[in-house]
C-alpha cells in the first residue's frame, strides 16, 4: 500500500493542465475488488464508466502496480461497489491516501459474491468478467469487462468526487 505525501487531486498546487481539467469533471466513487492470492484486493476507482447494452460493459483505469490489477488478471472477475458519503474514509484508505491498520477491508463490512467482495452498505454494485486483455492508457491500464450482475439500493445515495473533495448527491 502506498501513502502519498500529498493528495493527488489537491487544489492550490501547480498541476499539469490535463490533471486540472480532469479534476473539474464530477467522478463516481467506487471500489473495485477481487479475490487476490493473499486475500481480497481492492482499489478506489473514479476513472470508470458503464456502457449500457446487451451485454452491458464496465471500463476503468487501474494502476498496474496495484494488488487489484494482478487479482483481475488472475481471476478475470471483480465487483464494483458504489460508495456513499459516509464511506469517505474507506475510499481514502482503498486509494492509499490514509493508513488502514490491518488493511482497508477491515474498515467496513463486506459480503462475498462470485465476482469478489462487495461493500455491505453499498448504494449499488455490479459484477464483471474481464472481456479482453487490459491495454496501456496513460499511466494506467484500461480494463474492460462484461457486466454479469447488478444490484441497486435506492435507499442510499452515492457520492461523487469533484476538485479534491467528496460531494453528497
Amino acid at each position: 500500500m502506498t501513502i502519498h505525501d500529498s493528495h493527488p487531486f489537491a487544489t492550490g498546487q501547480p498541476r499539469r493542465p490535463l490533471r486540472r481539467f480532469r479534476g473539474r469533471l464530477p467522478a463516481p466513487v467506487t471500489i473495485w475488488a477481487a479475490r487476490g492470492g493473499e486475500g481480497p484486493a481492492g482499489l478506489t476507482v473514479s476513472s470508470m464508466l458503464v456502457a449500457d447494452g446487451e451485454p452491458g460493459e464496465v471500463v476503468g483505469l487501474i494502476d498496474p502496480a496495484s494488488e487489484l490489477f494482478q487479482a483481475l488478471l488472475d481471476n478475470r472477475r471483480w465487483a464494483v461497489s458504489l460508495l456513499s458519503y459516509g464511506d469517505r474514509r474507506l475510499s481514502d484508505a482503498m486509494a492509499g491516501l490514509t493508513p488502514a491498520p490491518g488493511g482497508p477491508f477491515r474498515l467496513a463490512q463486506w459480503r462475498d459474491t462470485e465476482w469478489g467482495p462487495v461493500l455491505a452498505t453499498s448504494p449499488g454494485w455490479l459484477g464483471a468478467r474481464l472481456l479482453d486483455e487490459p491495454v496501456e492508457s496513460g499511466w494506467s491500464m484500461l480494463v474492460r469487462g462484461v457486466v454479469e450482475s447488478v444490484e441497486i439500493d435506492e435507499s442510499v445515495a452515492p457520492v461523487a468526487y469533484l476538485r479534491g473533495s467528496y460531494r453528497q448527491l
